[in-house]
């Protein structure tokens, strides 16, 4: 059994991943966000995570107490330097502590990484670990196709693509708290755009493999002056999204070959835009694991401990 966790910059989380079985004892819970803002100062993520993590625990461990081989845990937002945000050291002291206890290794990921086994797990693709694949990593905080190359290191990332202004999840919330709804804006937002009646058309702004967003944000606010309904507004937030991340993957294969494509991240859980991508060969996380997790991590240690058992 391998523990994984994740104090990321929404989302408290905690999981076992029974690397024989392949099973995972999965706990989370988001932050709390009060009504009408668009997130959270990282003092108070780092308060609500040291509140929520010792229940977190207390529900995952509440079935099982057998041993820990390993503890994986995500120290950053991504593996490039200078990558920080202060919500993940709540996550690496729980780690260290516990490794220091238990005495056993604590492996450390960036939460991209994280996300990228999550997606992984859930679909069965843990082989890609190892393979030259692209990832698509798209949520609040991120909207990057990366080069992975698992044959050079251990999950290298490359980005090869990104967006030049606004991140897709930033977008969808900024939407979706204009039209009234609770942050994060992910699930009500789509729940709005499926009851939309109307074809709603969206064109992507591309420069080169990159995206540009935030126009999106302008349309939006024009729809609704002009009278357009939340539904409407809605379904063009998730058509938009889905233009871009459709754009730059036609572009990225036009560059790099039919590599496997892989879609993790939050707002890869969306149906609408996982809609517009499924005609291509590719790979999404299950929604459960699409949105923040521990999973990933747990999964990486279970590997990271395996190759140094087997190097």
């Amino acid at each position: 059994m391998y523990l994984g966790i994740d104090t990321s910059n929404y989302t408290t989380s905690v999981c076992l991943y029974d690397s024989e079985g392949g099973s995972v004892i999965s706990e989370r819970r988001l932050l709390p966000v009060k009504d009408g803002e668009l997130g959270l100062r990282q003092s108070d993520a780092v308060f609500h995570h040291v509140q929520q993590l010792p229940e977190l625990f207390n529900r995952t461990f509440a079935d099982y107490s057998g041993s820990i081989k390993a503890i994986g845990v995500s120290y950053a937002p991504r593996t490039a330097e200078g990558s920080y945000m202060p919500c993940f050291t709540v996550g690496l002291m729980a780690a260290d502590i516990l490794g220091s206890v238990l005495k056993v290794p604590v492996y450390r990921f960036s939460h991209q990484q994280g996300h990228i086994a999550a997606a992984l797990y859930s679909t069965d693709r843990l082989d890609l670990l190892h393979k030259k694949h692209i990832a698509f990593h798209v949520s609040g905080g991120t909207t990057e196709a990366l080069l992975i190359n698992g044959t050079e290191g251990f999950v290298t990332t490359d980005i090869i693509a990104q967006t030049l202004d606004l991140n897709a999840g930033q977008l969808i919330d900024r939407i979706g708290v204009m039209l009234g709804l609770s942050f994060p804006c992910g699930r009500e937002l789509e729940k709005l755009a499926l009851s939309c009646t109307e074809k709603v058309g969206a064109k992507a702004t591309l420069k080169g493999l990159d995206c540009c967003l935030s126009g999106g944000q302008n349309i939006a606010e024009k729809y609704l002056k002009e009278g357009k309904s939340p539904e409407y507004v809605a379904r063009f937030a998730m058509e938009f999204v889905g233009a871009a991340i459709e754009g730059m993957s036609r572009k990225i294969r036009e560059k790099y070959g039919e590599l496997p494509f892989v879609y993790a991240g939050g707002v890869m859980s969306d149906s609408i835009i996982r809609d517009r991508l499924n005609t291509h060969d590719c790979v999404f996380a299950k929604p459960e694991f699409s949105s923040d997790n521990a999973a990933g991590t747990a999964v990486l240690a279970s590997v990271k401990d395996k190759n140094n058992d087997n190097p």
